[in-house]
């Protein structure tokens, strides 16, 4: 049960999709090395964002509430 869980969680961030012009600097509470990563590699996804090297799941919490506002 728990995985399924993860499963649909994880499919969830998969379709939410990031603009390609989205300046993550405006994002009060990521770390910088969490905005030059995004700024740099511009993710499709937040699924694709929490993999990258250097962004931790502390910053695409921080990443989702600011989507949500």
């Amino acid at each position: 049960m728990k995985q399924e869980k993860q499963i649909e969680s994880f499919k969830r961030l998969e379709n939410k999709k990031l603009s390609p012009n989205f300046d993550y600097s405006t994002i009060k509470g990521l770390r910088k090395e969490a905005i030059q990563k995004l700024n740099k590699i511009k993710p499709a996804s937040i699924g694709q964002a929490g993999r990258i090297s250097g962004v931790s799941p502390a910053d695409i919490q921080v990443l989702l509430v600011a989507l949500k506002a």
